[in-house]
């Protein structure tokens, strides 16, 4: 298309830097000092890095392109160093994902925050009540609401068409997508909850009879702690005596479903299209694949890891890594995985031939 060739980008780039500054500021080892000069001018795919471009090298699974790169220069663990060509600079670390990461907001510190209307932070184009407290810095985006009695901190970002409801408090530097709504919650620094997502809506509660099945009031709220990021279309229902509760540093996927009165650890990780019912509750650390889910009222330890479209319906321990459906011991799982694939195998002719 010819309108991608001539896109100016969404996205500010700084730069260019040279290699030692670079080096610096990502925590790397530059292997040859004397190439520390060299200008850098964007961060480049390994595949497609060229001369002026750093790039970086962790899957094994790419060593062929490693191999052959054009970059000036490029992020990697010491050990494949020697696999990288002459004229490509290396950058040398323990961590080099995590390092790229940095290199990234080194070269593209605006693109933390999605852009929607994109307005200057002189502007408020959004509706907002004359009791919100609205800190220095904030934008607030056009067909954006600001309800009654809200707090916002100083540097938050209110997309277009977002939501924020009565009472509700954001900390400094949130950024809230386009079109989400964030209602009864009480939300920390460094937050991002982005297009279309829900938050503090009704949990889903209802005193269910023979007669019929009665609306039980939800007055709880929704507590989301500093550098969380919750994905687009996921949803966290506000508690309905407590609160739910998302630990710091937590990261959602989008179309994850959190159900009332979950409690979610710190530096969690819940991947897309998973579901955690009703006061389940997440120790820090845990992984939760795709798919998969947590029945209510169950407790999942520090550090678990629920394998993708695996469903928990029992208490599981610190550290245990789960699989299947009812999830069990992930390699209990792969063995009976493993027994049944044997016995679906068709059986060869001569097995099928009666014995003399």
């Amino acid at each position: 298309m010819a309108a991608v060739a001539s896109h100016p980008g969404f996205f500010l780039r700084a730069g260019p830097f040279p290699l030692a500054v670079i080096a610096e500021a990502i925590g790397a080892q530059l292997t040859d000092a004397a190439q520390g000069t060299a200008m850098i001018e964007d961060v480049r795919p390994l595949r497609d890095a060229g001369p002026g471009h750093l790039a970086f090298f962790e899957n094994r699974k790419y060593v062929g392109q490693l191999a052959v790169t054009t970059a000036r220069a490029c992020i990697l663990a010491s050990g494949f160093a020697a696999r990288a060509p002459r004229e490509t600079a290396t950058l040398t670390t323990a961590a080099p994902y995590q390092a790229f990461a940095r290199a990234l907001t080194l070269f593209y510190a605006d693109a933390m925050r999605s852009k929607a209307a994109a307005i200057g932070a002189e502007a408020n184009g959004g509706l907002i009540h004359p009791t919100a407290q609205i800190a220095e810095g904030v934008v607030v985006e056009p067909g954006a609401i600001v309800a009654r009695e809200a707090v916002i901190g100083p540097g938050s970002i209110i997309a277009a068409g977002a939501v924020i409801g009565y009472r509700t408090v954001l900390g400094a530097d949130c950024y809230i997508g386009a079109g989400a709504s964030v209602t009864h919650a009480l939300i920390g620094n460094n937050v991002i909850i982005h297009a279309g997502a829900r938050i503090g809506q009704d949990g889903f509660g209802f005193a269910m009879s023979s007669r019929g099945h009665l609306k039980v009031p939800q007055i709880g709220c929704v507590i989301i702690g500093d550098d969380v990021e919750i994905g687009a279309n996921s949803t966290v229902d506000r508690g309905s005596l407590g609160n739910t509760i998302v630990g710091e540093g937590t990261k959602i996927d989008n179309q994850v479903q959190i159900a009332h009165n979950v409690v979610v650890g710190r530096h969690c990780v819940i991947v897309a299209q998973s579901g955690i019912a009703g006061s389940s509750e997440l120790g820090d650390f845990v992984v939760m694949g795709a798919h998969s889910g947590v029945l209510g009222h169950v407790k999942v330890g520090t550090g678990a890891q629920i394998a993708g479209m695996a469903h928990v319906k029992d208490d599981v321990p610190a550290g245990a890594r789960m699989g299947g459906t009812p999830a069990k011991p992930f390699k209990e799982w792969a063995r009976e995985v493993a027994v049944l694939k044997k016995l679906g195998k068709p059986k060869s002719r001569a097995s099928r031939r009666p014995k003399a």
